[in-house]
């Protein structure tokens, strides 16, 4: 959890500096592609403060209302920024660009009427605000890409691809990927803007901040499916959960495992349930003793079991 929170904290500092930096050089310059920047930005430090809310909140104790925790917050609240930030914040950039494209205008600037990106000094203003962008985004994605990685590792997943599929740490998941699309996104406007000042045509300009609207608008559907799947109560992945069944069937004094089930209640917290025929010439006090070394076993075959529930059945 300290680890999930030390990269929010970083994501948050890096997007609220850029998201000032940004929205200044759009009134130097008013460029179409450093509002959707600023926008973007903006949802980012958003982001960022809903996220560090589902972690407080997702840590208190479990309660009579709530006897398995508040885990599910983290998810809760990642689903509210892909909706709320994310999906806001694309559509926001979006029809500018798409404005912008449709109806391009000039800025005063000065005495002189000039083309939104093209006066001096202004365009080294957007061009200094954005690989300064870079420069923090790529600091904050080295913060989340190291807890991943640590994940995948410990995980013994395949690659990104597939723990994009399978983790239950939607924290560490949006942070990353906020911060990929961060790096894309400033790196999309910075060539924007240098193609409408190369060029003199504010086309560019503009359809880079469309392609800003679309990628947020994209990232926003893709992470709340990741957390729709959890919200809703997904279990393991079978593979894994074929592990931990095989453990139980290869018990000695297990005849047959009647009922199985897996479900994430949080943030890698995993439950565990099962219904276990044993054998018959058990001894009816031993069972307990019996029970708790499965459960036990179980716990350390897989770190993400926090609680584990074993009906006996002679």
């Amino acid at each position: 959890m300290a680890s999930n929170r030390s990269v929010v904290i970083a994501a948050l500092i890096a997007n609220g500096a850029i998201a000032i930096l940004k929205f200044a050089g759009f009134l130097l310059t008013g460029s179409a592609a450093m509002l959707s920047e600023t926008y973007h930005s903006i949802s980012d430090t958003g982001n960022q403060i809903f996220l560090l809310i589902g972690i407080r909140y997702g840590g208190k104790e479990a309660s009579r209302e709530h006897p398995f925790g508040y885990g599910k917050a983290q998810f809760f609240y990642s689903f509210l920024v892909s909706v709320l930030l994310f999906g806001i914040a694309g559509w926001e950039s979006a029809k500018h660009g798409y404005n912008a494209i449709v109806h391009p205008h000039t800025a005063e600037m000065g005495q002189a009427s000039l083309p939104l990106i093209g006066s001096f000094p202004g365009i080294w203003v957007n061009y200094g605000v954005l690989i300064a962008a870079i420069v923090f985004e790529a600091y904050a994605l080295k913060k989340a890409n190291d807890e991943m990685t640590r994940q995948i590792d410990e995980h013994g997943w395949s690659g990104y691809r597939e723990a994009f599929r399978k983790t239950s740490d939607v924290t560490t998941l949006t942070a990353l990927t906020e911060d990929t699309i961060a790096m894309a996104g400033a790196g999309i406007a910075l060539f924007g803007v240098f193609l409408s000042r190369y060029t003199g045509n504010p086309l560019y300009d503009a359809v880079a901040a469309l392609l800003i609207g679309l990628m947020l608008m994209g990232f926003a559907i893709a992470l709340a499916w990741e957390n729709k799947r959890l919200l809703l109560g997904e279990s393991l992945p079978a593979d894994e959960e074929r592990k931990l069944r095989e453990v139980i069937a290869e018990w000695d004094g297990v005849e047959e495992i009647i009922d199985f089930r897996t479900v994430y209640f949080g943030p890698e917290q995993l439950l565990v349930t099962a219904d276990v025929a044993l054998d018959a010439g058990l001894e009816t006090e031993d069972i307990d003793d019996y029970i708790s070394e499965i459960e036990n076993t179980l716990m350390e075959t897989q770190p993400q079991i926090r609680k584990v529930y074993i009906e006996p059945e002679v």
